[in-house]
């Protein structure tokens, strides 16, 4: 069951995206330059690479190595938006970038999972994302977000209207798909579990402190590094497990995502305390006695 509903949830979500963006989010992205360049870098070119060196620092089996590296792949989600919100980041820059990192996705998501089945699958065992499967990925993450911004365009009252109840709708089947997927793979997840939380723990660590000082070592401003970090920090776990299940029809190689989904939330919860400390402290220094 969850095989079918879980595209069902992700589409929800990007069409709730797009429910929220218009073209000026994207045109939008020239008043920050610095910011959506460095982020984008450090998404697209630097996390692949450093996860790469955890897979192989923790050993990983290969289609688990294979599954950490499709979640490295997956643009920002749209659970980065809350967080920057939360914790005083820049949320429209948020907006811009994850409706970037979205499109990107379907032309990098497959090039780096295609490189790690090939790297750590070399005898041919796993298939990879060829073109078809790649346009099935284009119709899960785009169209979605097309629509919804089609449905902006056209009836914005109407668009207005059913943002929210898009938004509990999605998190409602999500939930229900989530909680299906475990109770049918527990044994799976009980045995992987141990294996996964170390290297998806420090990953999502890692993510968020790259998302944030790289671009402040860039003086990008202090509510924009917020901003990314959350954005490069918080992975679509969603989509990476729609992705394994649906389109590679490999369970094992959604389970890094699946606990990484879980673990995200408390580690990028702990980071924006810390890093509102920081900048909390950053002020007070600067105020005159």
């Amino acid at each position: 069951m969850e095989t079918t509903l879980l595209p069902i949830a992700l589409g929800l979500i990007m069409l709730g995206l797009g429910l929220s963006l218009t073209t000026g989010d994207f045109a939008r992205v020239a008043k920050h330059p610095k910011a959506v360049g460095i982020a984008l870098a450090c998404q697209v070119l630097l996390l692949p690479v450093i996860c790469f060196g955890l897979v192989q620092l923790f050993g990983l089996p290969p289609i688990l190595a294979v599954g950490m590296m499709l979640l490295a792949a997956s643009p920002g989600g749209t659970t980065a938006n809350l967080y920057s919100h939360l914790f005083r980041g820049d949320v429209a820059l948020n907006i811009s970038l994850t409706a970037i990192n979205s499109v990107l996705a379907v032309f990098t998501l497959p090039i780096v999972v295609n490189l790690s089945i090939a790297f750590f699958s070399p005898d041919g065992d796993r298939v990879g994302l060829q073109f078809q499967k790649t346009v099935e990925v284009f119709a899960i993450v785009l169209l979605p977000v097309l629509i919804g911004m089609l449905i902006r365009r056209w009836r914005p009252a109407f668009a207005q209207r059913m943002d929210k109840p898009v938004r509990i709708g999605s998190a409602v089947i999500l939930a229900l798909v989530i909680v299906g997927a475990v109770i049918s793979n527990l044994e799976l997840l009980l045995d992987n579990f141990a294996a996964l939380a170390g290297i998806t723990t420090l990953f999502c660590a890692l993510s968020l402190t790259i998302g944030y000082f790289v671009p402040r070592m860039f003086k990008v401003t202090e509510r924009e590094s917020i901003a990314t970090a959350f954005e490069v920090g918080i992975h679509n776990a969603t989509l990476a497990i729609v992705v394994a299940q649906s389109v590679l029809l490999s369970t094992e190689m959604s389970l890094p995502a699946a606990i990484y989904g879980v673990l995200m939330f408390f580690i990028a919860a702990g980071f924006g305390f810390l890093i509102k400390r920081r900048a909390d402290r950053a002020a007070e220094a600067v105020v005159p006695v």
